[in-house]
């Protein structure tokens, strides 16, 4: 797995494996965006499904 930053995908949810640790970055080189949403119509209605939780 990659662990350099991507500057192209700015990620500031710290308990994510792929956040870059000390700068608000992803490491991964793409993510996809989903919805939990029918009908996403706001912002909070978006997810990032590269998301993977960072046991401490």
């Amino acid at each position: 797995m990659n662990q350099e930053k991507n500057e192209c995908i700015q990620c500031s949810i710290h308990n994510c494996v792929h956040h870059a640790g000390t700068a608000d970055y992803c490491t991964l080189d793409r993510i996809h965006v989903g919805t939990h949403e029918l009908n996403p119509t706001k912002k909070e209605c978006t997810d990032c499904d590269s998301f993977q939780y960072k046991m401490s």
